[in-house]
């Protein structure tokens, strides 16, 4: 069978984040939502997305293929139930589309060609932004869960202080000294050649993942993920960063969604609860307007390659875009568009995407990593499909 991760219908809902990636590329728990299905179905897959993104992220088409939305995550009952399916037939959770099997992707999925089978088993959902740190806690004990089936942790060093060994896991190459480790309120993963340096203090869920940092006595609360080559330090709680972005020093960040090559100032700090208690308003780039989330707690959601300065101060619910850098004195207002450059004193103006391309290709040289054509023309596709919300 060949498998197709699809966008599904959410994509706009799950904006700055999806601006360059498909959303089966979103990282919750441990690893990314494309690399759960890889796991699970024990199959690669490609993906369905915008033509803008397709070189960097190519679709497979085959005689007969199992279209799955990304915005799901796998579990036994939804892979056996995926599975079961047959030429024609699509696999539902009331209105919305979880698989279907045909002879080739559509672009707009239209449940009156296909012979429909509910699907009511409890299943884990990416629809909005909020939804990654929401369901961050669960996901991260279900990747847990399969990465370390059937196999053994690395020896925990006597120099920590430890609760629930059982619930701890150190892949090959990782360095952990020094440390109070509790596992008691979820799994703390430590990946393959990451770094816990001295004096950390982590209250599970943990995954700090390959190469990735935790820098001396940061404070961990859990449910935190970091992703492949992140550097986190501070007070952290519920928060994800997606893979390569830094968010080092002291400052707090919660509940929170930070993207790739981003980068957190010193003392920077999140509000991610309002005076009044009040529930949180998201912007949301659909509706163009402040969606509800429902919740009391909601920090930042920052796109990929932003960045802000030491010391800045960010509201309740914030939203920046792709490739802004934020800094200076004040609070931010908490919608920033893509490529701005400014901040709540000096204003904002444009930050052109030569400037932009500089910036990243410097970042992800010292990663030994390389900005290429390919990322280069996603990030002016997403400059110019973002103008509309730069008054500037």
């Amino acid at each position: 069978m060949n498998y197709i991760l699809s966008d599904g219908n959410h994509r706009e809902d799950l904006f700055p984040f999806t601006f360059t990636r498909p959303v089966s590329e979103i990282r919750v728990g441990i690893l990314t939502i494309h690399e759960k299905w890889e796991k699970w179905l024990n199959a690669s897959v490609s993906f369905q997305t915008e033509d803008y993104m397709s070189e960097k992220y190519p679709l497979t088409v085959a005689a007969e293929n199992t279209v799955i939305n990304g915005s799901y995550l796998p579990n036994q009952s939804l892979i056996d139930a995926i599975n079961n399916l047959k030429m024609g037939e699509a696999l539902m959770a009331g209105t919305d589309y979880i698989a279907y099997v045909a002879e080739k992707p559509e672009g707009n999925f239209d449940t009156s060609t296909y012979t429909t089978v509910a699907f009511d088993g409890d299943v884990l959902t990416i629809k909005h932004t909020w939804d990654i740190f929401s369901n961050n806690a669960r996901a991260l004990q279900a990747d847990f869960d399969v990465l370390t089936e059937g196999r053994t942790s690395q020896p925990i060093p006597d120099t920590n202080q430890v609760k629930n060994p059982e619930n701890i896991f150190i892949e090959e190459g990782a360095t952990v000294e020094f440390c109070i480790l509790n596992a008691s309120t979820g799994p703390i993963y430590i990946g393959k050649n990451a770094l816990m340096m001295e004096g950390c203090m982590v209250r599970g869920g943990l995954a700090l993942c390959e190469s990735a940092i935790l820098k001396m006595g940061a404070k961990i609360y859990g449910a935190v993920t970091a992703g492949p080559g992140c550097k986190l330090g501070g007070e952290v709680n519920n928060a994800v960063l997606f893979a390569n972005s830094n968010k080092g020093h002291d400052g707090f960040l919660g509940n929170s969604v930070l993207g790739e090559w981003c980068n957190i100032g010193a003392d920077t700090n999140t509000s991610n609860l309002k005076n009044n208690y009040a529930p949180v308003r998201l912007w949301n780039y659909k509706t163009e307007g402040f969606a509800k989330t429902g919740l009391q707690f909601c920090g930042l959601m920052m796109g990929d390659h932003s960045k802000c300065g030491i010391n800045v101060m960010f509201n309740t619910g914030t939203v920046i875009g792709v490739s802004a850098n934020i800094f200076g004195s004040g609070f931010p207002r908490n919608f920033i568009p893509s490529f701005s450059w400014g901040g709540a004193t000096a204003g904002y103006t444009a930050f052109r995407t030569n400037k932009a391309f500089e910036v990243a290709e410097a970042m992800m040289k010292r990663r030994n990593m390389e900005f290429n054509e390919t990322e280069a023309k996603i990030l002016e596709h997403v400059f110019e499909f973002t103008k509309k919300w730069r008054n500037y």
